[in-house]
């Protein structure tokens, strides 16, 4: 049992707007460290810049607050130099996958041991309400008065595309939701990827209406588990089943279909082709961890490379270096 209470891991008075998705995320995120159990001394929780980035000043742990879309660049400095330390990365949608896009596609490529949260409320809040790179065609925002022409990014696709091992998903105001996907992206040996949905209360009220109440998440959203059948629905009345490539809901029961033809999840496959189909989904909303999986990481592979070279080598440091070449004395 951890000695730590989520009171260990609170710090400062959160300023967010009343309502605000980063509240709840909060809170769960202190929760499910406690759970964890790692001594806050050894969390490094880093950031970008946002509403959602303003988290690392409410963790009693390590934490830096950085510059636009380099949260992810910033921690995996921190990881690689520091194997030890337990890092998380907080961005929100814009900072992450706008100007921090290339940084969160590269590492998911190499695959670097980084907590990754992606708080996604489809708008950009701190500067006061333009549409982001998760906003749907056609929002009107600030920055686009008339609808916006672009197809928006979905992180699921481009966390697969980057080849990403873990991607887990949540709702903001699902605690223990919350909790588990946290839990499970932190024994994970790699890149996890974890998105929150969550409301700006502000610009963007009501973008994850379909599922931020309870009944909500009954009626249109399914909580995977590895190893369990795919079904949902206020009574688990729905299934998946498989339809040529694809997937479709059916109700158990009806038109032959039986719970021999729900499919079961399976989490750590390393072909990603149903994950992907089920991160996918508009209805019902994939929640829980949709794909886990091992694979070397980058940290770990850089940290071993450094070892295998210095022990090839017949000095080890910047002293052994000089006395090994020739010298001479200048008088």
């Amino acid at each position: 049992m951890s000695e730590y209470t989520a009171k260990d891991y609170k710090k400062g008075q959160p300023r967010w707007c009343p309502g605000c998705g980063d509240h709840f995320f909060l809170a769960s995120l202190h929760k499910a460290m406690a759970e964890i159990g790692v001594a806050p001394h050894n969390v490094a929780v880093i950031s970008g810049i946002g509403c959602s980035s303003r988290l690392p000043h409410y963790m009693a742990t390590y934490g830096m607050n950085t510059i636009h879309g380099r949260a992810a660049a910033i921690a995996t400095g921190c990881k690689v130099s520091n194997p030890n330390l337990s890092v998380w990365q907080v961005s929100g949608d814009g900072d992450g996958l706008a100007i921090g896009g290339n940084h969160f596609i590269h590492a998911n490529r190499r695959n670097i041991d980084l907590k990754m949260i992606l708080l996604n409320n489809r708008i950009y809040g701190l500067t006061k309400g333009q549409y982001s790179p998760t906003s749907p065609r056609g929002f009107v925002s600030k920055s686009s008065p008339y609808g916006t022409v672009e197809d928006p990014f979905r992180p699921a696709e481009l966390c697969f595309g980057a080849r990403g091992h873990f991607f887990a998903r949540a709702v903001a105001t699902d605690a223990e939701g919350t909790v588990n996907i946290l839990k499970a992206a932190h024994a994970h040996k790699g890149a996890a990827v974890c998105e929150i949905l969550q409301n700006c209360v502000i610009f963007n009220d009501g973008t994850h209406e379909a599922v931020y109440t309870k009944e909500g998440r009954a009626k249109n959203a399914i909580y995977l588990k590895h190893g369990e059948k795919m079904v949902f629905g206020e009574n688990n009345e729905f299934g998946l089943v498989q339809e040529g490539f694809g997937v479709k809901v059916v109700t158990i029961g009806q038109d032959g279909y039986t719970m021999d033809d729900v499919l079961v999840h399976d989490a750590h496959c390393e072909d990603n082709t149903l994950q992907l189909k089920l991160a996918m989904m508009e209805y019902p909303v994939a929640l829980g961890v949709i794909r886990d999986v091992e694979a070397p990481t980058y940290d770990d592979a850089v940290n071993a490379q450094i070892e295998e070279v210095k022990a090839a080598k017949k000095y080890h440091n910047f002293a052994e270096l000089l006395e090994t070449n020739d010298t001479w004395e200048v008088k």
